[in-house]
């Protein structure tokens, strides 16, 4: 029985021992599966990796040549503008040259450069071999492009040099044509409208001569106005090949204005002459309206002055109690008699000065009436009014003008399109320097030709201010501009003490007489200005 159970126990055991190794086997096994399948997972996950690495690189590289090529494909586009251009210029605007053979060998060579790395890009052997060739493709296309540029900067700033020239001619053209002296007229029936408005607004003043002087004034206002259109009628046709240049009534203008700055008692005849001349040698002999530097009106009294130098200086033309119709109105003195009412009145209406100044009122309407037409601008009359009353007071007699006389001046002459500045600055400038220049004529005892010696010394300085108050030189800084202001300034007033040395002498005639002499040497040599400019237009 011992033995049996014995037996029993070993078998036992080893029953037990199988069956803890086959437990062990059977977890090695699965140890073993388990690792084998994580294996095998890792494996699956990198090659997925790999291959997105791979993908990602590929479609890279597909983006690289897309790129490069459309570059290609647009440099290759921009060779060929260009060499169109080329031709262009070569068949328009520049004579055929023979071209050197060694630029001729030049280009060739580089032409083929870029065709064989072209073929070379059509069929690629790998992804990278092709972005490089791609690179290197654009690399030389650029070097052949830059050559290429080389070689047509030259032609190119020859061709910017004709256009810059063109441009400047086309500026001056501009500039000496009727309807574009200034920047808001378009048309000649702008032009017409202008005047007429302008005419408009003399007529107030016209009706305060008329009332002081009665016919005599009218009867110079009227000879005067005869006198210009008259010459403008028969010399347009010999001067400028026009017989309708009166048609835009600037030539009546020109008279009223001359009349205004004259005495009313002058003789008709020297009326008569003065029109003339102020349309022949201040608007005509230059190519008509928009191109005279000086104004009509101011050249007309100075030939009369010149010409008739005893009438023009009589005292007797000023004043005669026999030819007084209205010597002045009391208005304000009815209410009460004080030295600051009869000035008032005296604005209203006075029997002093010359025909154009005898009421500041009527200047004022008429002034007024330009503004609200937007015919003129404020800046010069205010600023030569502001400026001659600050040099009243350091003046013991003030100056030689009457407030009329400013008025006169500063509204209706000094405002003349063509011998003033377009831009508001430098009409500011035009206005204080007239104010200057008006009391340093008083000061050096200039008294009946300050109206006309004023202008006849600025007009000639309006282009340069222009450019010196140019809205785009001032956005520059003005402090660079100061300058040149300075400069301009030390100029004008270097003219005007020559001026009134050259007066003081008595030797303004023999400026007079220059000044035709220059005028119609000109005319000879340029027999039509006008026709000249239209040619080269054309």
């Amino acid at each position: 029985m011992a033995d049996d159970k014995s037996l029993l126990e070993d078998i036992l055991d080893v029953r037990k021992r199988r069956f803890k190794d086959a437990l062990f086997d059977n977890n090695d096994s699965q140890n073993s599966k388990n690792n084998f399948v994580s294996k095998n997972k890792n494996k699956i996950d990198m090659d997925d990796k790999y291959m997105d690495l791979k993908n990602k690189k590929v479609n890279e590289n597909n983006e690289i040549t897309k790129t490069n090529s459309g570059k290609i494909i647009k440099l290759e586009k921009v060779r060929e503008q260009r060499a169109k251009r080329k031709r262009l210029e070569k068949d328009f605007i520049q004579p055929k040259k023979p071209e050197n053979i060694n630029e001729n060998n030049q280009k060739a060579e580089k032409l083929k450069k870029v065709e064989k790395i072209q073929e070379k890009t059509v069929k690629p052997t790998n992804q990278n071999e092709k972005v490089d060739l791609i690179k290197n493709s654009d690399k030389s296309v650029k070097t052949a492009i830059k050559a290429t540029e080389m070689v047509n900067t030259a032609k190119k700033e020859k061709l910017n040099e004709k256009t810059n020239k063109i441009i400047k001619e086309d500026l001056k053209n501009q500039k000496n044509k009727d309807i574009l002296f200034t920047s808001h007229i378009n048309s000649e029936t702008d032009i017409r409208n202008i005047m007429k408005d302008v005419i408009i607004s003399l007529i107030p003043a016209i009706i305060a001569a008329t009332l002081v002087y009665g016919t005599k004034a009218l009867l110079v206002i009227v000879t005067s106005v005869f006198s210009a259109v008259v010459t403008e009628k028969l010399f347009s046709k010999i001067f400028l090949n026009d017989g309708n240049s009166v048609h835009n009534l600037s030539a009546i203008i020109t008279g009223i204005l001359m009349a205004f700055i004259l005495a009313p008692l002058t003789s008709l005849p020297v009326v008569a002459f003065g029109g003339s001349m102020a349309i022949i040698f201040g608007k005509l002999m230059y190519g008509g309206i928009g191109r005279n530097i000086f104004n009509p009106a101011a050249i007309g009294r100075e030939f009369m002055t010149v010409f008739f130098p005893v009438t023009m200086s009589s005292g007797t033309i000023w004043f005669s109690q026999e030819a007084l119709k209205l010597s002045k109105v009391d208005l304000f003195v009815k209410f009460q008699n004080t030295s600051f009412m009869s000035y008032l009145d005296g604005l209203i209406l006075t029997s002093s000065g010359s025909l154009g100044s005898y009421s500041a009122f009527a200047l004022i309407l008429g002034g007024l009436y330009l503004l609200l037409k937007n015919r003129i601008s404020w800046h010069i009359p205010v600023t030569l009014f502001v400026t001659s009353f600050i040099a009243t007071i350091f003046l013991k007699d003030g100056i030689s003008v009457s407030t009329s006389g400013l008025l006169l001046i500063g509204i209706f002459m000094a405002t003349d399109m063509s011998t003033s500045p377009s831009f508001n600055g430098g009409k500011i400038y035009y206005g204080i320097m007239l104010g200057i220049i008006i009391a340093l004529l008083t000061a050096f005892g200039v008294k009946n030709e300050t109206l006309s010696y004023v202008l006849i010394i600025l007009n000639p300085f309006a282009r340069a201010i222009d450019k010196v108050f140019h809205p785009a030189v001032l956005k520059e800084g003005i402090t660079k501009q100061s300058g040149k202001v300075m400069l301009l300034s030390f100029g004008i007033i270097l003219l005007a003490v020559i001026f009134t040395a050259i007066h003081k002498i008595g030797a303004i005639p023999y400026l007079v007489y220059l000044y035709i002499l220059v005028l119609t040497l000109r005319l000879i040599l340029i027999p039509n200005p006008i026709k000249l400019t239209e040619n080269n237009e054309v």
